[in-house]
């Protein structure tokens, strides 16, 4: 969501007066972005009662972003660690693990293996949640009343099994200064394998205990994800379709109104597919249904010129890997053609040109029932479809998901600020990015200037296009922003893990995740100072050409700031030169109106233009939910949507339960969105299968 105000708080004596002083002082239909940074002990309860005082006021729309609490690393000792080494460090903490998880009744133990600065993160082996326990006064209260019935796990072994995953001395900080003894860990719980990362250090008297753990379920006994060792035949013969080949009984499952889905999922981008494609893995069926003509449209009718800011090797979909001659950033039109390509190959169910006009939710009739009607254009003609979920088909064309899966994207409808004058405008055009498709081969605009407002990567590509095609360009900058080279941060950020030749997906994923929030943020502080330093020519150039630099909440860049508000960065693919070097002009403030042939800032400087386009960003998804559920007010509010939550787990409500049954969240990259449809579709599965209900905890 791109605010009308930053506001920071970072007084350590501020108190919870002071900030709604200072919220109180802007107009009501504002939006917020909030960054609290207070040094009491008391900073968690503070957070909490400002959020809970900004819910009073219903008519506001404030977002709250948490900042991590900026941690210092242990130290890692000069000696070496054992005469065992570290294979044998790491073995012989699992086993005593192991031991004591074993055991029945509460196991108080527990704790002693851990720091006392430790965290655990865990994604479904200890629960049907995704948490983080913190300290050992957090490990000791998880386990102080707990018995064989309630403690899931019952065993984790050290992984020897590649020289990426065996125990090693291993950087903490993205310099190599900090180690500590790394290794990844299998884990067997009551409900299914899972995988995990485990990091040692030694304690003041040189015992090895558990700085960081990570745990996450992979499988559930008994419903393997079809692939690899237990792919399909391909021969098989399904009792009454004898005479059927793969496409009569494909076209038989793609019937969706004859078999109906068991998920209806509200998207067909890069969300709502690597959903679907990891439930049919498991055997869950689901139907995609998306507004846009073709499956891809989201990305092809985006500006002309865009592509990914992201390599590759971070963006691999589940199951299906790009081809090695694919292009390191990849082009909007071609990864377009990728996803109708992924739709066929993981045979996926999509209707498109489909929209929803109502979604109703009646717990008089059961706990878990949806009533959505479809609006389907086919062939030029609207058709509509209903779905219940029950356990009966009411009517020939009634079919029944239990779950929808809202993947429309992390950020909502276009944010298009209401300024006095928009109205007015005479130009060539006035729009918001998300309607900015390009000017094509044959524009040329010499003599013509355009204004955009804005500066993360929409806008910078924008007037990259603009600049390209003769115009004279001024960028308005409202608010800094985090720029870094698209091969700094390939080489300092991602090429550890994200790189040719590099380690598998699923093991470069495991490493990613394995850090809690504040361990996370350290390393990134680290690992942006490097950024900034490999940068630091442009930055400097960039500070004196007018355009303002940071680096990120907590200076924490890119990602903690991707994770804590979903954008104000750029990654330059070439537009922050052309600032540096003043052939694009920067201009700070936001803008006050918006006159017939330009735009005035609140300084009273004026802008002409003939063209101005808003790169003003986007809603929360939470907008978009509350839009889709809110025509009935049966539903309940889903919750919050995006950054850390108060245990500073990111991706707030995504993946997971939310506060509505039957309804989920998924967003995020594409990297993300790979990593975290694996763990929705395992807690779907889990549900249909009667592991668990909507209500356990």
């Amino acid at each position: 969501m791109e605010p009308n105000a930053y506001i920071g708080i970072d007084d350590p004596d501020a108190t919870i007066n002071n900030a709604q002083t200072v919220l109180l002082s802007f107009p009501k239909e504002n939006k917020f972005y909030v960054n609290l940074q207070m040094k009491h002990e008391d900073y968690r309860l503070m957070v909490d009662v400002l959020r809970h005082n900004w819910m009073l006021i219903a008519s506001w729309s404030c977002s709250v972003a948490e900042l991590l609490p900026v941690i210092s690393f242990p130290e890692f000792p000069k000696e070496p660690p054992t005469p065992s080494g570290p294979a044998g460090v790491a073995i012989e903490w699992a086993s005593e693990f192991s031991n004591l998880v074993q055991a029945s009744g509460p196991r108080p133990g527990l704790s002693t293996l851990f720091l006392e600065s430790c965290c655990w993160r865990d994604l479904l082996c200890l629960s049907w949640n995704l948490r983080a326990i913190h300290g050992t006064a957090g490990i000791t209260k998880l386990v102080g009343g707990g018995d064989s019935n309630h403690w899931r796990i019952r065993k984790i072994e050290i992984d020897t099994s590649s020289d990426l995953r065996e125990p090693q001395i291993a950087p903490l900080d993205a310099a190599g200064d900090v180690k500590c003894i790394q290794s990844f860990i299998k884990i067997d719980t009551e409900v299914g394998k899972g995988r995990g990362v485990v990091r040692l250090l030694p304690d003041e008297v040189g015992t090895w205990k558990c700085y960081t753990l990570f745990t996450m379920l992979e499988s559930l006994h008994g419903h393997p994800e079809r692939f690899s060792s237990v792919r399909p035949q391909g021969d098989e013969i399904t009792p009454g379709s004898e005479n059927s080949n793969w496409q009569d009984l494909r076209d038989k499952e793609s019937d969706v109104q004859a078999s109906p889905p068991t998920a209806l999922i509200i998207g067909s981008g890069h969300a709502g597919l690597t959903a679907a494609a990891r439930l049919k893995q498991l055997g869950i069926r689901s139907l995609i249904i998306d507004r846009n003509p073709r499956v891809g449209d989201n990305w092809r009718n985006r500006y002309h010129k865009l592509v990914l800011h992201d390599p590759v090797w971070f963006d691999h979909m589940p199951y299906l890997e790009f081809p090695a001659n694919w292009p390191v950033f990849s082009p909007k039109d071609k990864i377009a053609e990728w996803f109708e390509i992924y739709v066929k190959v993981m045979e996926l169910n999509v209707w498109t040109s489909t929209t929803v006009t109502s979604c109703h939710w009646d717990s008089d009739d059961s706990p878990d029932v949806w009533t959505v009607q479809l609006e389907r254009e086919v062939g030029g003609a609207k058709q509509i479809y209903w779905y219940k979920q029950l356990t009966q088909v009411l009517h020939a064309d009634t079919i029944n998901p239990k779950h929808i899966v809202f993947a429309t994207g992390a950020s909502g409808k276009p944010f298009m600020p209401d300024i006095p004058g928009l109205s007015s405008f005479k130009g060539d055009r006035l729009v918001h990015s998300s309607d900015y498709h390009g000017l094509g081969n044959a524009a040329r605009g010499e003599g013509k200037k355009v204004v955009i407002i804005g500066s993360c990567n929409s806008a910078h590509d924008v007037a990259q296009d603009y600049y390209d095609h003769g115009y004279s360009v001024t960028v308005v900058q409202r608010s800094s922003t985090f720029v870094v080279r698209k091969q700094t941060l390939i080489d300092v950020v991602l090429g550890g893990l994200y790189r040719e030749n590099g380690p598998p997906i699923e093991d470069a994923d495991i490493l990613s995740h394995s850090f809690p929030g504040s361990v996370l943020q350290r390393a990134h502080i680290d690992a942006t100072r490097a950024c900034n330093h490999q940068d630091n020519d442009l930055l400097q150039r960039l500070e004196k050409a007018g355009f303002t630099v940071d680096s990120g909440p907590n200076r924490g860049g890119l990602w903690i700031k991707y994770l804590s508000r979903g954008g104000g960065y750029y990654i330059d693919i070439g537009t922050s030169e052309l600032i540096a070097s003043g052939k694009i002009k920067v201009k700070s403030g936001s803008i006050a109106s918006v006159e017939t042939h330009g735009v005035v800032l609140e300084d009273g400087t004026k802008l002409p233009a003939d063209e101005v386009i808003f790169a003003t960003g986007y809603g929360n998804m939470r907008e978009a939910a509350e839009e889709f559920l809110g025509k009935n007010s049966g539903c309940e509010d889903p919750g919050d949507v995006w950054g850390f939550d108060e245990d500073e787990e990111p991706m707030r409500n995504i993946a997971t339960r939310t506060k509505q049954p039957g309804f989920w969240y998924l967003a995020g990259n594409i990297a993300l969105c790979r990593f975290y449809s694996k763990l929705l579709a395992l807690q779907i599965k889990g549900v249909e299968e009667g592991m668990f209900g909507w209500g356990d905890p």
